[in-house]
């Protein structure tokens, strides 16, 4: 692991901005989501949203991606890349957004349903959101990065869903991706300290099935490998003194 980096109050400031841009963005294209569009046409609102916000979509350029957002659908649970594919009555969509602003950058994710989606759908999309929520509660300084983990993987598992084991979270600031990884499963107590000043991004992704998933030929869709479907609920944390601070909050329905 490399070095965590503590931000300064200023930094903290410039991580709020660039958050609350991220988190409308979410919260937009959401709204927007609609049974007949394809994800290119979601992709492009959520790519002019950011640019009108003054940000740029950190994504775009990201090892060699093209796209503003990852969209992934039912059984895909990440990285899902924005094309021709329609969406329709009764899938659920997962909608990632990265922005930089003024040099920092903001991360946030949710999954929406479409329409009147099945039981275990909506099962999943609540549970997907309480873990979330439970990992958020554990982010307090002088706890530590298993008791954040711990929360996801113990709610998931006692409503009979699994955790994806083979992504994480991260810390987050100049860059999209910073050390600590934030994984979705491990033992209360073990892992990083956490520290008043670190920002992480906390992403839970929750599958109906078993947790192993593999990537399609296209280098970067992450589906689950019995085909079951999976959610995917993230927010950019701000370690405090006291509670724990959600710079990408927003009033989407998470």
């Amino acid at each position: 692991m490399g070095i965590i980096k503590i931000k300064t109050a200023e930094e903290v400031e410039l991580m709020r901005q660039a958050g609350r841009l991220a988190g409308a963005v979410l919260t937009e294209t959401g709204r927007f989501i609609k049974p007949g569009q394809t994800t290119r046409e979601i992709d492009r609102f959520a790519e002019n949203l950011i640019r009108d916000g003054g940000g740029e979509p950190v994504f775009i350029g990201y090892r060699g991606y093209r796209h503003a957002t990852c969209l992934s659908i039912n059984h895909e649970v990440v990285h899902g890349v924005p094309g021709e594919q329609t969406v329709k009555e009764g899938d659920i969509v997962s909608v990632d957004v990265g922005v930089r602003l003024n040099g920092y950058c903001g991360d946030c994710a949710a999954t929406f349903a479409l329409g009147k989606v099945s039981p275990k759908a909506e099962k999943l999309l609540r549970i997907g959101r309480d873990c979330l929520k439970a990992a958020i509660k554990q982010a307090r300084a002088g706890r530590h990065l298993g008791d954040v983990s711990h929360a996801v993987e113990a709610l998931a598992e006692k409503n009979g869903f699994s955790v994806v084991r083979d992504l994480y979270g991260h810390g987050i600031g100049r860059d999209l991706h910073e050390d600590p990884l934030v994984p979705n499963y491990g033992q209360p107590g073990e892992g990083v300290e956490l520290k008043p000043g670190m920002i992480l991004a906390i992403e839970p992704m929750v599958n109906t099935g078993g947790w192993r998933i593999r990537t399609l030929s296209d280098g970067w869709t992450v589906v689950t490998e019995d085909g079951g479907l999976s959610c995917h609920f993230e927010h950019t944390v701000l370690i405090t003194e006291k509670d724990p601070e959600i710079l990408t909050w927003s009033k989407t329905k998470m």
